[in-house]
């Protein structure tokens, strides 16, 4: 079996106002099957554009990408959206749910691309919120939950589909401490019990203490593996980085 993600001298660029900005610079990944990998780095650093990237969001410059073992260039849109429909869970930061829908019908709008019958992807979303532990929370709408409830629908609409990959973007950085380790817990979960493979963007040395490696990002470039910036290694211990801590009882699935 291949690697999961396998990104050769990936480059990607934007003009703004007639210049040229180079969001990442020949970036070199390889992510094998069932890991989870935290990408660090501080803002403006190009986390978010390889997430993008990655989840057939946006295109890069320059360089080749191989997802799942699929060349993503090769793919048009309309083959782009279903491949990553199929394959990819996204978590968003700010939980993208929408109002008037409650909790269930937000997980479910996935299956709406997929032959289930109706009754079927309401059956599949209902059982992805018990899995986060939301089953009595089907009928709630987002103005109606936690800040820590949004993310945890928004982590069941990522795997409702049943995906081989989940990419999380700062899927932490509007939860409080409790809610963030709960969620934490969750990823770690689904990594470790259900072989999912993650890459979660964080600048949080905490969160990244949930991954099983962790790369970083600085100016567009990756940084070679076990090399972190300064900042970080003041802000978490050494064994941070080779480390995941055991999930609490509240995030078993």
């Amino acid at each position: 079996m291949g690697s999961a993600i396998q990104a050769n001298k990936l480059s990607k660029e934007y003009v703004r106002d007639e210049s040229r900005v180079s969001a990442l610079k020949n970036v070199d990944l390889e992510i094998a099957y069932g890991d989870f990998l935290a990408l660090m780095g501080p803002s403006g650093s190009g986390k978010s554009t390889l997430l993008h990237l990655i989840a057939a969001m946006d295109r890069p410059s320059s360089g080749e990408l191989l997802v799942l073992e699929q060349d993503l260039a090769s793919l048009n849109s309309r083959e782009l959206a279903r491949w990553r429909n199929t394959h990819i869970g996204f978590i968003f930061q700010s939980f993208n749910l929408i109002p008037v829908l409650t909790a269930l019908e937000n997980v479910a709008l996935p299956l709406k691309l997929t032959i289930l019958s109706a009754k079927e992807q309401v059956e599949h979303a209902a059982f992805a919120l018990e899995l986060v532990g939301l089953r009595d929370r089907l009928h709630h709408f987002p103005r109606q939950l936690s800040g820590g409830e949004e993310q945890r629908v928004a982590i069941a609409r990522a795997i409702v589909t049943d995906p081989y990959f989940i990419l999380a973007d700062e899927p932490t950085g509007n939860l409080d401490a409790a809610s963030a380790n709960a969620v934490l817990g969750l990823l770690s979960a689904l990594n470790k019990e259900h072989g999912k493979t993650i890459l979660m963007v964080t600048h949080d040395p905490h969160a990244a203490q949930y991954a099983s490696i962790v790369r970083c990002l600085a100016k567009g470039t990756l940084l070679p593996q076990g090399q972190v910036l300064p900042e970080w290694t003041a802000a978490a211990a050494p064994a941070s980085f080779q480390s995941t801590p055991q999930i609490s009882s509240e995030a078993q699935l």
